[in-house]
C-alpha cells in the first residue's frame, strides 16, 4: 500500500509487443500461461513428497505365501496374514 491508502501500480504480467490480437486470442494466451503456471506449481509442490507405489506393481505379491500345515491348514491359507 502506498502512503495515500491506494494500491501501488504494478507492471502487467503480459504485454503485447507486436500485432493487434483479438479478445479471444488474448484470452487463449492467458489461459495457456495460467495453466502452465499452475502445472509448474503443482510439480514443484509434489516433487518433495515420496510417491506411493501402486499395489499392482508390488513384487511381493508375486511370491507365494507359505501355507500352514496340519489341521485346518487349508482354511488358514485363505486368510491374509
Amino acid at each position: 500500500m502506498s502512503t495515500d491508502g491506494t494500491a501501488p501500480e504494478s507492471a502487467p504480467l503480459l504485454r503485447v509487443v507486436k500485432g493487434d490480437p483479438t479478445a479471444e486470442e488474448l484470452a487463449a494466451l492467458v489461459a495457456v500461461v495460467a495453466a502452465r503456471g499452475a502445472a509448474a506449481a503443482v510439480a514443484a509442490a509434489s516433487s518433495g513428497a515420496p510417491r506411493r507405489r501402486s499395489a499392482w506393481g508390488d513384487p511381493a505379491l508375486a511370491v507365494r505365501p507359505v501355507h500352514s500345515h496340519g489341521s485346518n491348514g487349508w482354511r488358514r491359507s485363505a486368510f491374509p496374514r
